[in-house]
């Protein structure tokens, strides 16, 4: 388990999550082994106002981890805490009251909209399932235009269709139905990874104005490491079902501990010719089936520092070596944590 808590002296998130495990049973594979570990005791916080970034690979748990936290999948084990509930004890009205306070963009901004439906029938349609907080009336239509204006959109284009509109203006349709409700957060799986560059920037602000206007807090799901950077107060990074580091984004990005992060920031591409003097670190092999993780650190089998002890043991927390150990809220989860960058020749 890997505890991403925050020191004492901080306010409690609005979100934590510790030590949650999900497995799903499959078909056997060639060990006899007939379940797949999605998430294998995974920690995570969401402060008040703020953004977590969680990276990783395709197939590391990122979307399972978004599924448990929004009660769409019950985790084997591991507690949640949301404002001081716990999400998991509740039933019927309850359970009901706190999905309004949970939302969620999606990746696709065409497959996740009703094409028979108009822009308006879209954004009120979460007040269907909650009409104790459904506006009546005209104030239903014109809380719809506000939606329309808060996200960028002109009031006109309520009664157009999803057919009508442009990929990015179908996000900022989408956004606006995960604010119908008056959520505290926000969870984005990948919400700009099917939008031009352009696009991207636009949405991004977006989400960013709405954050300092509304003090709503965002899940940031995305693989692409420039977003994590330009959106992301913290940054937790995946692999395999479990957080192998944890920190402030710049923290993360710019001084990773753990040598897959290094291997991630080194691999995203760059429009730096300057040269910088850094080596790139190509992984090798593939990401280990969930049926059947590697002993000790998950890592290891790809890892180019790892030794014997990555095999026998899981690692403990760790902050770049040179740093003063166990300090800072920068960690990894390494038993060779990387040193300080080297500056250029």
């Amino acid at each position: 388990m890997t505890d991403v808590s925050p020191p004492s002296d901080q306010p409690a998130p609005l979100l934590a999550a510790t030590g949650l495990r999900k497995s799903f049973r499959v078909a056997r594979n060639r060990t006899g082994n007939a379940r797949l570990t999605a998430l294998d005791g995974v920690d995570l916080r969401v402060e008040r106002g703020r953004t977590l970034g969680l990276v990783g690979e395709s197939g590391c748990g990122k979307s399972t981890l978004a599924r448990v936290l929004l009660l769409l999948e019950r985790p084997d084990e591991g507690t949640l805490r949301f404002d001081g509930i716990d999400p998991l004890t509740l039933r019927g009205r309850a359970l009901r009251a706190w999905r309004r306070r949970v939302q969620m963009v999606f990746q696709d901004p065409f497959a996740s909209l009703n094409a028979r439906m108009t822009a308006a029938e879209i954004i009120a349609e979460p007040w269907r399932s909650h009409r104790d907080i459904a506006p009546e009336g005209a104030r239903r239509d014109t809380r719809v235009r506000e939606l329309l204006d808060l996200v960028g959109l002109r009031p006109g284009d309520a009664h157009r269709y999803p057919t009508e509109f442009s990929g990015g203006q179908r996000q900022r349709i989408g956004i606006a139905r995960a604010l119908a409700l008056g959520p505290d957060l926000i969870v984005c799986d990948e919400p700009v990874s099917a939008l031009d560059l352009s696009v991207q920037a636009q949405v991004l602000n977006l989400l960013a104005d709405l954050q300092r206007e509304l003090g709503v807090s965002y899940l940031f799901i995305s693989h692409d490491l420039s977003v994590v950077r330009h959106v992301a107060d913290r940054v937790s990074v995946m692999y395999l079902g479990r957080v192998v580091e944890h920190g402030p984004a710049e923290e993360v990005l710019d001084r990773p501990v753990h040598p897959y992060t290094s291997a991630l920031v080194s691999s995203a591409p760059s429009l730096d010719l300057t040269g910088d003097g850094r080596r790139r670190t190509v992984l090798q092999g593939e990401i280990p089936s969930p049926m059947d993780p590697p002993s000790g650190c998950r890592f290891r089998t790809r890892c180019p520092r790892a030794t014997t002890v990555c095999a026998e043991a899981e690692p403990p927390p760790a902050t770049r070596s040179g740093a003063p150990s166990g300090t800072g809220d920068h960690r990894g989860w390494c038993h060779h944590p990387l040193g300080p960058t080297p500056a250029p020749p």
